[in-house]
């Protein structure tokens, strides 16, 4: 059967125009069907999970892959035959930075304008407007290698700017950086939106694609939506309800096998969900609640949704111990203070989520307390163990979960098991027993003979954690263990960490999605390697007097930036 292939509205100062674009490799396609064309100044977002074909569709749009069925007009010329035109007309910033480490801020500028072709009259503004705008003025001689990842991300950016291209194309540029860098970031990007540039932002942040002026939704490399963040918004409307309660932990497993309840989403004072049919009868006990651009990636979701079944065996640890305790403790490198006397507690079947910008310390202090990095000063509690004295015995009850899976991608997800349970000292039956239980804490269910390379980003999710938790750990370790995947991926996960708490479990996540902190009883803020903040979200409002409705991100920008004024004056 042929495939349909819609028609875009196209105007005469087009700056792209795609009319049923598909690419596959082998016999799968990554993007199919895609049609849409863009005008000067407006700015695309196209949100997708790992996997769903952002990379691939953006590669296209670049003139960089040639589409295997469809047209890709891109600034006037053919994708297929005008492709180093359009290559020198744009500027695309792939998730790797382009940067060269071993070259200062000013040598990779230099070298981009060159290879542009600016020319030295036009070059000096340029450069001076670029470096202004993203706060790099004063770093023109520092090596690339040596920024932190949102400075990294703006330098980036400003190569893919020296040469004033008309359309830019930008790959997750948000991704691994903290809030108040992407918040950067969007700000260069509107003062260029402003003189007429097309921008075209894969993302999968919701709260970037609300600053787009259209979103395109792709899962599985096809479009489930196209239409402005309002639009989209208005299409879940009537659709969204959540369920509140001193008995919410009581009603979840009901609300789970509810057969109208999809995608929900677990917070410790509310649960959020979808109906199924918006004309039939509602949930018990719920209310209407007001959309956001998750609900619509939900409602557009016409995949079988794998929910975790609503019972699960129940979590028994292994491990006993108080959970985690911290005074004043300090990791150095040189004279650099990457953790500096931090003190914080979370105890057994509590859940902490630790936020603050890059380079804060959230990573070198998970690393201090899992026994990779020695503490300069202090003292720390893990699982009823010290540190540093009692190492190797601490590795043996904690569960760590890193940024980037832990995973070996040539291995089946079996042989990852496997792996695993012989690192932690699991032989035989007890492997076994351990592998199926955890498993099936997880509803994790996988084809044995799959390499993890090809699973998605929400499968290796499940599956990094089940590994981490083999051996059932008194203190579980999460590093930015969301990142890249899709919102239904994020509830579920979200709903097997509390079930895991639930257990016992003393768990620490990491995370840049600040919206994810509202599911963690307490919220720690860092900056510059220090706890600037501690408590519940309640008490993190009043630390910064902010009202009592208002978010993460609101509470986090408040602590920052008095941080950093308070560490400006002391200067």
């Amino acid at each position: 059967m042929a495939h349909a292939v819609a028609r875009a509205a196209v105007t005469p100062d087009a700056r792209l125009v795609a009319q049923g674009l598909g690419r596959r490799f082998g016999p799968r396609w990554a993007v199919r069907g895609i049609t849409l064309s863009l005008v000067p100044g407006e700015t695309l977002g196209v949100v997708g999970a790992d996997g769903a074909g952002k990379t691939t569709l953006l590669q296209m749009f670049a003139a960089i892959l040639d589409p295997s069925e469809g047209s890709c007009t891109v600034l006037g010329g053919d994708s297929r035959r005008d492709s180093k035109r359009i290559a020198a007309g744009l500027g695309y910033m792939t998730q790797g930075f382009t940067l060269y480490d071993r070259l200062t801020v000013e040598e990779n500028l230099r070298l981009a304008a060159t290879l542009r072709g600016v020319s030295d009259a036009d070059y000096g503004p340029r450069r001076a407007q670029l470096l202004a705008m993203a706060g790099l003025a004063r770093f023109t001689e520092r090596l690339s290698g040596k920024l932190s990842g949102g400075m990294r991300k703006k330098l980036s950016l400003c190569t893919n700017l020296i040469h004033s291209p008309q359309l830019l194309i930008l790959d997750e540029p948000g991704l691994g950086v903290d809030p108040l860098s992407r918040r950067e970031l969007w700000t260069m990007l509107a003062q260029y939106r402003a003189t007429g540039v097309t921008t075209i932002v894969a993302t999968s942040y919701m709260d970037e694609a609300e600053r787009c002026d259209r979103v395109l939704l792709l899962r599985d490399g096809q479009s489930l939506a196209l239409d402005t963040p309002a639009g989209l918004r208005a299409q879940a409307a009537g659709r969204v309800y959540e369920v509140r309660g001193a008995d919410l932990a009581q009603r979840l497993p009901a609300l789970r096998a509810h057969p109208q309840v999809r995608g929900l989403q677990v917070l410790p004072d509310r649960a959020r969900f979808q109906s199924r049919d918006p004309a039939a009868p509602s949930v018990p006990g719920s209310r209407p609640a007001e959309p956001v651009l998750e609900d619509v990636f939900v409602l557009h979701d016409t995949a079988m949704e794998p929910e975790t079944p609503a019972t699960l065996p129940p979590v028994t640890l292994a491990a006993s111990g108080p959970g985690l305790a911290t005074r004043d403790v300090s990791v150095v490198f040189g004279g650099f203070r990457a953790v500096n006397r931090v003190s914080l507690s979370i105890q057994p079947g509590e859940l902490l989520a630790l936020l603050g910008p890059n380079g804060a310390g959230k990573t070198t202090l998970i690393r201090g307390l899992c026994g990779l990095v020695p503490f300069a000063e202090g003292h720390a509690q893990v699982a009823g163990l010290s540190l540093p004295g009692q190492i190797a015995a601490v590795r043996e009850r904690i569960g760590y979960m890193s940024q980037r899976f832990s995973l070996y991608l040539d291995l089946t997800a079996q042989e990852n098991l496997d792996f695993f349970a012989s690192a932690y000292g699991l032989r035989g039956e007890r492997a076994r027993h351990a592998i199926a239980q955890a498993t099936a804490q997880l509803g994790l269910t996988l084809e044995s003979e799959r390499l993890v390379a090809a699973l998605s980003g929400a499968e290796r999710q499940r599956l990094a954690l089940a590994c981490a938790i083999l051996h059932q750990p008194a203190v579980l370790f999460l590093d930015e263990p969301t990142s890249g995947v899709d919102p239904l991926a994020r509830y579920r996960f979200w709903w097997l960490i509390r079930r895991l708490a639930q257990g016992g479990m003393c768990i620490l996540v990491t995370t840049h999605y600040l919206d994810e902190a509202a599911y963690c009883d307490r919220i720690g803020l860092m900056h510059q390697g220090a706890l600037i903040g501690w408590g519940t979200l309640d008490a993190l409002r009043a630390q910064t007097g902010q009202s009592a409705d208002a978010s993460v991100e609101t509470v986090f920008v408040q602590a920052i930036a008095h941080a950093t004024a308070q560490t400006g004056a002391a200067a």
